[in-house]
């Protein structure tokens, strides 16, 4: 896992909070990066959930979410009346706050896990919500007495942060582009041309072939890290690869899911060696990658670490790079013709049958997350997409998913995959 520090690139910062205040005045996500503005408008949510020893009051909850703000203050961004950096008040603290009793934590997370779209519904409030569940009677036998969410807009949070949090560290972005590192300017011609000749595709795409509803749905798997690090190992291949394949296997369902042949799909990684033409919020990147199918569960693994191996050993900026031009010249259009993004147009997947994340791990210390127990889950949700994020902890990896329901039941499938190539080592 690459390093996924806090450290941003210097910038000249003059007067900040009075140059954010005037332009959010007339536009509150006007300090957004296209990036942002693109999950934005999209509605992408991404959540964070775990259990906890600690019993939750009113009082507690605010302090903690003060607490989480002034460690990311991205938190206070993108909504009407935002004050950029600034604490929070009392009363919005209460409002974007809940607590809920609860007889016993069975079915949970997943019983709570929703699409989180009434984040956007009261424009005056923060784009993030927090919300706790409180065991009657006290802890239970494993000793979880509460459980505690954390929803997003996705413009403001992303895996990375959510490690930070965790181990109660700062995440504030500062400018994650690096402007000593200049990509040429034939590449960003070659990508200004590939988005002009992409971009109108896509449009006439997204309104033609986008569904007009998708029924979406939430699932969670828990795994022990050494049963995964152990069949990896026997099978010469990354965690990573072997985690991709399991769910990518399952899934497919022998073809019946997305294809017998091949399965297109886009994977998120972290890399230190930015550039210029990098986004100045977000440190995730995107790949994109064709994995070749195999009714050989081991053979398909096997691709699958291989397929890894040939992107990675590419230009992996080039995928983000060309999105980074494409959201750019989509915001530009959206001023004008704001009708062309509606609903629809952001369910449009690209038609990518799946989005693999794996996020830096998860590990507790410090005030912000004293008394969280591990299994740890993190997700996102973006409407019509299948996604997968895979969140490691100490001991435990979680499998989070959002994607369409059809889907759901293969998850099952899964621990029953592990288990056979488990059986096939003894």
């Amino acid at each position: 896992m690459k390093s996924f520090s806090t450290s941003s690139f210097p910038t000249d910062q003059g007067d900040v909070l009075n140059t954010a205040l005037m332009a959010v005045r007339k536009n509150p996500q006007a300090l957004f990066t296209n990036f942002q503005w693109f999950l934005y408008a999209a509605k992408n949510t991404v959540y964070f959930t775990a259990f906890s020893t600690e019993t939750f009051d009113k009082e507690k909850l605010c302090n903690t979410v003060a607490q989480m703000a002034a460690l990311a203050p991205q938190l206070t961004h993108g909504f009407v009346g935002a004050l950029p950096g600034q604490p929070f008040p009392r009363n919005m603290l209460e409002a974007i706050t809940s607590i809920q009793e609860v007889d016993d934590f069975d079915g949970y997370p997943d019983k709570w896990l929703d699409d989180g779209q009434d984040l956007y519904v009261d424009k005056e409030l923060p784009l993030f919500r927090v919300r706790v569940i409180v065991r009657r009677g006290g802890p239970d036998e494993l000793g979880r007495a509460s459980m505690i969410m954390v929803r997003s807009s996705h413009a403001i949070m992303e895996g990375s942060d959510s490690a930070l949090l965790t181990r109660s560290q700062h995440s504030s972005h500062g400018t994650m582009s690096d402007q000593g590192r200049k990509v040429s300017w034939r590449k960003k011609i070659s990508f200004a041309a590939a988005a002009a000749l992409t971009l109108p595709i896509h449009m006439i795409s997204a309104h033609l072939l986008s569904p007009k509803q998708v029924e979406m749905g939430f699932s969670t798997l828990v795994f022990d890290r050494h049963r995964l690090r152990k069949v990896a190992n026997r099978l010469g291949v990354r965690q990573r690869s072997l985690m991709f394949a399991l769910v990518l296997y399952a899934l497919n369902d022998g073809g019946k899911g997305w294809s017998p042949d091949k399965i297109r799909g886009i994977y998120t990684m972290l890399d230190s060696e930015r550039h210029d033409y990098d986004d100045d919020f977000f440190r995730v990147r995107s790949l994109e990658a064709v994995f070749e199918v195999s009714q050989n569960l081991e053979e398909f693994v096997t691709r699958v670490d291989a397929t890894i191996d040939d992107v990675e050993a590419k230009d992996i900026t080039k995928m983000q790079f060309l999105l980074n031009t494409m959201l750019k010249a989509h915001r530009t259009i959206s001023r004008f013709l704001p009708f062309l993004y509606s609903d629809r147009f952001f369910r449009y997947n690209g038609n990518y049958d799946m989005v693999l994340t794996m996020v830096p791990p998860h590990r507790t210390y410090g005030d912000l997350t004293r008394g969280l127990i591990e299994p740890i889950y993190c997700g996102s949700y973006h409407p019509g997409s299948n996604l997968c994020t895979f969140v490691p902890g100490r001991k435990s990896i979680t499998l989070n998913f959002s994607m369409r329901r059809q889907f759901l039941p293969r998850v099952e499938a899964i621990e029953g995959l592990l288990a056979q190539l488990e059986d096939q080592a003894e």
